[in-house]
């Protein structure tokens, strides 16, 4: 596997552990990572990882909730 470049996510906690990682692949696919276990990563693409975000931002993901 040749050697990615990790990008530290701008809301992690800083300092060390706690932060969300990021990595792209020469086929365009995403990496991710928790950076107090670098060897668990998971794979999306762009567009799924897209997806994922919109959703948890406009907090859709759980059950509906009264405002």
């Amino acid at each position: 596997m040749p050697r990615l470049s990790w990008q530290k996510s701008s809301f992690s906690g800083g300092g060390e552990g706690e932060c969300v990682e990021l990595a792209a692949t020469a086929t365009g696919r995403i990496r991710l990572r928790e950076s107090d276990r670098p060897g668990d990563i998971a794979t999306s693409t762009p567009r799924a990882l897209a997806s994922l975000l919109l959703v948890l931002k406009n907090d859709s993901w759980g059950p509906s909730r009264s405002r």
